[in-house]
């Protein structure tokens, strides 16, 4: 059975870095494009970071310069390093792999507060 695990998340400061971890087990993905997502209370869940097979990265604009996508294939682990955290960036944060239309698979979501 596919899993995706989360963690790393927590409660830091406005201006704190955090590093998430999205361990996979079930399947290899390492020639799949995964991704980080992220929902705040009363929001649509918005796609936050891309990263393809050959490490391509791509970033929504709020974040870019503060946040960092990285995969290690070996152990089948994404991760998404992030500084110079704002009260904005507050939301579930959860990562997503797409195989095809009948394999999308979603991890439980890690929770990041970020106080003023």
């Amino acid at each position: 059975q596919v899993q995706l695990v989360e963690s790393g998340g927590g409660l830091v400061p406005a201006g704190g870095s955090l590093r998430l971890s999205c361990a996979a087990s079930g399947s290899s993905f390492s020639s799949d494009v995964m991704r980080w997502y992220r929902q705040a209370p009363g929001n649509k869940r918005e796609l936050v970071a891309t990263i393809t097979s050959g490490g391509a990265t791509g970033y929504k604009d709020s974040v870019k310069g503060r946040f960092t996508i990285a995969r290690d294939n070996a152990k089948n682990t994404v991760y998404l390093q992030m500084n110079s955290l704002k009260p904005e960036d507050t939301a579930v944060y959860y990562c997503n792999v797409v195989q095809s239309a009948d394999r999308i698979y979603w991890g439980q979501g890690t929770q990041v507060t970020v106080s003023s």
